[in-house]
Formats: C-alpha cells, structure tokens, sequence
C-alpha cells in the first residue's frame, strides 16, 4: 500500500469516528476523471460489522479550491436531499485542509452507472434513456424552486461579463469566442427570476440505472443565476459524447422544457435555450482555456489538463454550427482542405496506427525520427501501460496516448496548414489570429459577415483535423425551428 493511501486511510478513520465510532477503511482507490478536484471511493466498516460504502470529493491537496466552495457544495446537497432531490446524504464536509488534506466531502456510495457512453449506449440502460430527460426537467425543476436563502451565501455574477474577464485574463484570443461574443450581447433575452443554479448539470455528474436518474454530483460550481443557465448546458454538444439527440445525447428540446415546465419551472421557449446553449457552448470553452492555464502556469502540471487545451477547436466549431449552420458547413464544403479524408498518414494516426513505410529523410538527427520516436512512445502507452493498469493511471495513459498522437498529426499538417493560413488572414487585412480577434471584439467585419464566418471555419477546422479529425463525423443536431434568434452581430 503507497503512503498516499495509507496516511489518507489513517485520516479518513479519524475524521469519521464522531459520526461513526470506530471504523476500518479499506478499499480506497481514486476513481478516474476530475480534472478540478479527486474522487475517492472507499469502505468503512463499523465496530458492528456493517458497512458504509463512501466517497471521499477533495481538492488536489497542491491546488486548493476557493475558500469556502466545499461548504457551500455540501450545504445545497443537504438542502435538496431535504428537498426530496437525487442526491447522496453528506455524512461530513469541511472546507480546512485537517481532515482530508484539503477541503473535502464525503457522502454515500450511490450504485449506478456514471460513464456517459455506457449511460448512453449500453442496452440494460434503454429504458432509462427513455424517461432521463424528463427526470433532469424535473430535478432541475425543483432545484430552481428551493430558496437561495437556505444554502446562502452563494456567489452570483452576470455570466456574460465573467467569461469576458476570464478570456481578457487567460489571454488566449480566439476570432471565434469573439464573434460568439457580440452574437451573445446584442441577442440576449429578457432575465428571469434568480435561482439556485447547479453550474455543472449533465452527463458525467448523473448517476443512473435501470429506471433512471438516481443522484446528481459535483456541485462545486453551484451559484445564484437565471435558471436556463442548468437547461442550456444540459443541451451543449460535449456533453452528448458522441450522440445524435440535443439534450444530453439522450433526448429532445421539446421533451426537456415540457418536463421543467410540468415540474413547476418557469417556461422557457426554444429560442431563449438556444441562446444558453450558445453562452454554455463558449464556457467550456472558456472552461478548457482555464485548465489548461493551470497546467501551463505550473500551477497543477497534468497531462490531462495540457490535453484540454487542444478542445477549444471544438468548442469553436460548435458555435459556428450554432451560430451559423448553414454558412458554416458550405464554408466546410469549399474549403481547400479535406474535411472528411485527412491524407492517409493522418487518417493512420488518428487510428494509432504507424505511418506508411517510406524513405526517411536524412538529417542531422537521424533515425528514428520525431515521428518514428512519437510512434513508439503512443504504442508503449496503448499496447503495454493501459492493458496492465486501471483507474487513475490507465486514463492518464489513454489521454498521453492521444496527446502523442495528435503531435505527430501536426507534424504531418502542420506546416501546410500554417503556411495557408497566413496567407488567408493576410488576404482579410490581419496578420495574426490576436489581430484578427481583436479585430472582431472591436465591431470590424460586421458588413462582410459570410466570408468572415469563411475565415472562422477555415481556420477551426486546421486545428480539428490535428487536435480530433474524428470530430467532424459527429451528428449535427438541427436547431430549433421556432422563434430563431437574430444571427447579426452588432456594429459597433
């Protein structure tokens, strides 16, 4: 047994004895995932023989949370559970580093499947599919209707303006984040009443099983704010994980609303969900830019996080789609690069598969080459490191496997496609992509949309094809009919 796990058994059976007695920890393993914070499972077992079965949620001991964030997360589980919401029962909170070696919770096991792709592909789990739409409708319904007064304080902010200061502070600009930007100020609807707002419903924090939704986790980003906030990130595309239908890969728009609205939320029209499905499309966006920063800062080194980095590009896709369907996949039709048949060495990396056998070039360096270096280094993670190894350590392998291939993707495209693309942008009258943003920020553009939109389009989907060409075979949902929201952006 590690130290880790030793010294994190020892204080778990310290900070559990008032509530439990005496208790035996055992079974403690991090469970994989979490990119902000750690999930442990584990057993205790009391004097009497009877076993809990628990986790443990903390901050990374070396990149502690906001100061009072775990609080306030155990706080709203307590005040829906007392709500009759799915959620687990808190048997202890603390926001000191003493207990657990930095802010933590633990509360109940709950049994369930909480793997997006198995929730939305395996077969035992169809029925669930059926009716989870209406359960998250539902659920958020009676979220919305408990009194911010009974988990206060909680943080509130206008939403638009604070992706505005993360982006200014991340300095990462994005022509794409900045034409989302004006569609977002010059469309936004009228505010509703404000509400306890989860800040991070969808799939990955469900638990699920055979009937449907059983608890809902991770509320370190629960706030005050407009409760569509919960509706329109539910319907955002990263977290359909590869399926067709708009509410979580499992459901309708339609269906959603009409179960919120049943439930006791307020109602909520197509048009307005589309607009939070924009503003939560640019906030994972925005979202991946800051964990990326927290790798990059030194602030928490992660391979995963680094990873992150390189799924902006989808984000900005997505909002293109959004924002712009139709000018965006006839953009995606014209441009001069292949969208859907990469050349045949990049279809072959995607796939974890060795480029074809060809005449290296002779250099300084020799052989093997970066390419040949990248190649067996991804094939020692896939094909020794994640048979052999599970939870934690596997799913870091996975994401530096993909990371070294989409290195060696960029080898392979790369200096094309950044030689193509100076030549577009000095063809728009821009040198850079900072230019070019700062250009849209400042209202430039506004009387040649299309061929902006073009540029965008062009320029996102270069970096899908090194960072996920795969991407672009994923379904594009269509939009609502009803009510469609101006596409202008502002002059400014």
């Amino acid at each position: 047994m590690s130290s880790q796990i030793e010294n994190l058994s020892a204080a778990l059976s310290v900070a559990l004895e008032p509530s439990l007695g005496a208790v035996a920890i055992s079974e403690l393993r991090r469970l994989s995932g979490g990119a902000s914070r750690e999930t442990w499972s584990f057993d205790a077992t009391q004097d009497d023989g009877s076993l809990r079965q628990l986790v443990l949620r903390r901050d990374p001991p070396t990149r502690p949370g906001w100061p009072g964030t775990m609080g306030t997360e155990a706080r709203c589980l307590r005040a829906s559970a007392q709500a009759g919401l799915a959620v687990p029962q808190v048997l202890l909170d603390s926001d000191s580093p003493d207990l657990f070696g930095s802010a933590g919770i633990v509360m109940e096991r709950i049994e369930g499947e909480t793997l997006a792709r198995r929730i939305l592909r395996d077969e035992k789990l169809r029925d669930a599919r059926s009716v989870l739409a209406a359960d998250c409708g539902a659920f958020l319904a009676g979220l919305h209707a408990i009194d911010p007064q009974v988990v206060a304080p909680l943080q509130s902010a206008d939403p638009l303006k604070q992706i505005r200061l993360t982006l200014d502070a991340l300095d990462m600009p994005s022509p794409t984040f900045e034409f989302a930007i004006r569609w977002l100020e010059s469309n936004r609807p009228q505010t509703l009443s404000t509400a306890i707002v989860h800040g991070d419903f969808r799939l990955g924090n469900f638990i699920v099983d055979e009937e449907g939704l059983r608890a809902v986790l991770d509320w370190e980003l629960v706030h005050l704010g407009d409760p569509r906030e919960d509706l329109g990130w539910l319907c955002v595309k990263a977290w359909r994980f590869g399926a067709a239908d708009p509410v979580g890969g499992f459901g309708t728009r339609e269906n959603l609303l009409a179960a919120y609205q049943a439930a006791g939320g307020a109602p909520v029209s197509l048009a307005e969900l589309h607009w939070w499905e924009v503003f939560g499309t640019l906030r994972w966006g925005a979202i991946c830019m800051t964990q990326t920063h927290a790798h990059l800062s030194g602030l928490l080194r992660s391979v995963e996080l680094a990873a992150i980095g390189r799924r902006v590009c989808e984000t900005e896709w997505d909002l293109l789609l959004l924002l712009e369907p139709v000018v965006t996949t006839e953009a995606l039709s014209k441009s001069a690069l292949p969208k859907s048949a990469p050349p045949k060495s990049a279809i072959q990396l995607d796939q974890s598969q060795p480029s074809p056998n060809q005449a290296p070039i002779e250099g300084l360096h020799g052989r093997p080459t970066a390419e040949e270096l990248l190649q067996a280094v991804r094939e020692f993670l896939t094909e020794q490191v994640m048979p052999s190894t599970e939870g934690n350590l596997s799913f870091h392998a996975r994401v530096a496997s993909n990371v070294i291939a989409m290195v060696e993707r960029e080898l392979v495209l790369g200096p094309q496609q950044d030689q193509q693309r100076a030549t577009s942008l000095r063809e728009f009258g821009v040198g850079s992509e900072r230019e070019l943003a700062a250009s849209i920020r400042s209202g430039g553009f506004s009387e040649n949309r299309v061929a902006l939109l073009e540029l965008l389009a062009d320029g996102v989907l270069s970096s899908l094809l090194v960072a996920r060409p795969t991407y672009l075979d994923s379904p594009i949902t269509a939009l609502p009919s009803t009510d469609p929201p101006s596409t202008d952006p502002p002059s400014q």
